[in-house]
């Protein structure tokens, strides 16, 4: 039952490397979910502010379902690592006073 955080994929590369992905949800599937402003917003700032507590993030995306998040890991395994992260990156968030990159050159629908 959301919120939760859970393994959704693993992908190994020819040469070893492990590309682990997260679920990161925050709504019920196929029971509520996110509004699109709020959800982008939540993309902008996570996306931003991940980066400053890890060099293993791949990509932090919405779900089309408008229920959370994916982030990708390259090479790293750490479950309880991976849930620090984005501890300390929604902490991040509740600090927040603007929504970084919104605006027309890095965002395509910056209202």
């Amino acid at each position: 039952v959301a919120p939760f955080v859970r393994l959704a994929g693993t992908m190994e590369g020819l040469n070893g490397d492990v590309i682990k992905k997260y679920d990161i949800r925050f709504k019920q599937p196929n029971k509520e979910h996110m509004e699109m402003p709020g959800l982008h917003s939540l993309e902008h700032l996570m996306a931003e502010n991940i980066r400053n507590h890890t060099d293993k993030v791949v990509d932090l995306s919405p779900m089309g379902c408008q229920t959370g998040f994916y982030v990708s890991f390259f090479n790293h395994d750490d479950y309880e690592d991976v849930l620090n992260i984005i501890e300390k990156t929604l902490n991040d968030v509740l600090e927040a006073t603007e929504v970084p990159a919104c605006n027309e050159v890095q965002c395509g629908w910056a209202t």
